[in-house]
């Protein structure tokens, strides 16, 4: 258990003040989606497995839990990428970096149109619409 003093506690506020400083918008639906796209690590390719959130940009990093920055990963490669930055990490790894980001880009563009929300009027979306 963390005292108020430690090292883990210290650590522990610093992430809720980093976290409560951006918008982190990923809800339970857009969630379920990235999972079954994924159908498994975004990683290491590992089904049946539970899977965790994991920022492609580390929250540490300026990145945020969006739709567009979370993937699945298993436990293991979740506590192995930490706060790393994503190809660099699996560079060190032996993972096939050009298959993930081409599938990240695949999977973003299937699912943003289903998770987009109203044009508002004056965005580009809007005006094309018109």
């Amino acid at each position: 258990m963390a005292v108020g003093g430690s090292r883990r506690a210290r650590a522990a506020r610093k992430r809720v003040r980093r976290m409560r400083r951006v918008e982190n918008d990923l809800s339970a639906a857009e969630w379920t989606a990235v999972k079954a796209a994924w159908g498994g690590c975004a990683y290491c390719g590992a089904s049946g497995v539970p899977l965790q959130k994991d920022c492609v940009q580390a929250l540490s990093r300026g990145g945020r839990y969006t739709l567009g920055n979370i993937v699945p990963a298993c436990a293991s490669c979740n506590a192995s990428k930490c706060n790393a930055e994503v190809t660099g990490w699996m560079r060190r790894k032996r993972l096939d970096e050009r298959a993930f980001l081409l599938r990240h880009v695949e999977v973003n563009a299937e699912l943003a149109p289903r998770f987009a929300g109203p044009a508002v009027a004056g965005s580009p979306e809007h005006d094309e619409v018109r």
